[in-house]
């Protein structure tokens, strides 16, 4: 019997190598001599560049970097086992995470630091750089990214701009005649699960900048400056990313890339299935579980599970999901390959406790899934 465990991790409690393995530990007292191929995923935000790594055989590469604050701190980035493509992902550098609640200001944060990211990559002579979007506290469209590769963006009086997302209006000329060459042969591919256009009532500014720190008026504010960046672009490449789906990902991120890296947006999900060969590791299995922390509607826009089942129902296989919590409508996904999904937790318990002790109730939860798996296959109940 060969087992394929591809989840996503758990947030704030397991990360998705933790989970594949929890869930080996659970199965193998009932599977003994079953062969379980550990593919640990993610959808292009956090846990990605651990999860490629991992499934590959690469290395992770630390590297100071200049923060969303401007100040420098700590990041890293993977190379994959090829040795030829290198994976970043955008909260690294420049995450929500590494702004305190009270300094949160989407006017002044910069994506400055993934460029450098970049640049680190490009000594390691890579042929391709995918870049996780997701967890960002910027609302500057890359634009710090960009000056960090060598872009110019001046002012009126022929000045560099400064960082963050409210310096974008001041924006007269663009000179790419700086950008790093280096960059000219690389292939970027940006890891998106998002389709949010860059500017207007469902873009980047209106949707995530509040979580970020805005109020409305700079959120009118922000959208302004990303739609005079836009125009600019529009100018001075020839390029509309207005309205581009995706291009409003990471706080104009995406847009920032594919205008100038000519990039590819992608499912975030579905690179990690090219760049781990799920579906090659799929062919011969009989059992696929996946998981992600909480298991709902939202679950079938472009997460994990979902991502994982559409393969394995292309080898006719079953699918289980566990989730540390199931949403009152998580029964959707049933209809995208889902056969089954559990939920990892006892019972009622206090959160800390789910967190605390997450590892040990997917081991029990799995488990006893394995036990019934294993009655119906002695019974003959239980098929490929």
């Amino acid at each position: 019997m060969k087992i394929i465990i591809a989840p996503d991790s758990f947030k704030e409690s397991l990360t998705a190598e933790e989970v594949s393995q929890a869930i080996e530990a659970g199965l193998k007292p009932v599977f003994p001599s079953a062969e379980f191929v550990k593919i640990p995923m993610a959808d292009g935000g956090e846990g990605t560049v651990n999860s490629l790594v991992y499934a590959t055989g690469g290395k992770v590469i630390s590297k100071l970097v200049t923060g969303p604050l401007g100040e420098p701190i700590p990041s890293f980035f993977g190379i994959l086992g090829d040795g030829k493509t290198a994976i970043i992902e955008m909260a690294a550098a420049s995450g929500i995470d590494q702004v305190p609640r009270e300094k949160r200001n989407p006017l002044v944060t910069t994506s400055f630091g993934v460029g450098e990211l970049i640049l680190e990559a490009l000594n390691y002579e890579v042929e391709k750089i995918i870049i996780g979007l997701g967890g960002s506290a910027t609302n500057d469209a890359g634009v710090g990214m960009l000056q960090a590769l060598g872009v110019s963006f001046l002012s009126n009086e022929g000045i560099e701009i400064g960082f963050g997302g409210g310096e974008l209006g001041k924006i007269r000329t663009i000179d790419i005649s700086g950008l790093d060459p280096r960059l000219e042969s690389i292939v970027f591919e940006v890891a998106c699960d998002v389709d949010t256009p860059l500017i207007g009532p469902k873009g980047a500014s209106a949707i995530f900048g509040p979580q970020k720190g805005a109020d409305p008026e700079m959120v009118e504010l922000l959208d302004g400056c990303l739609t005079h960046f836009a125009d600019c672009i529009h100018n001075a490449l020839g390029k509309d990313i207005h309205y581009l789906p995706g291009s409003g990902a990471a706080g104009g991120l995406g847009g920032g890339i594919v205008a100038f890296l000519r990039a590819e947006l992608k499912s975030g999900v579905d690179i990690i299935i090219e760049a781990t060969r799920l579906s090659e590791h799929m062919a011969d299995a009989n059992l696929v579980i996946t998981g992600e922390g909480k298991l709902d509607q939202q679950t079938i826009y472009g997460k994990t599970p979902i991502g994982v089942a559409k393969i394995a129902k292309q080898y006719n296989l079953p699918v289980i999901a566990i989730a540390g919590h199931l949403g009152s409508d998580c029964n959707i996904v049933k209809k995208y390959g889902i056969d089954a999904h559990f939920s990892i937790v006892p019972g009622v318990i206090e959160l800390d406790d789910a967190f605390k002790n997450a590892r040990e109730y997917v081991v029990r939860c799995v488990e006893n899934i394995g036990t019934v798996i294993r009655i119906g296959m002695r019974e003959k109940i239980y098929d490929k």
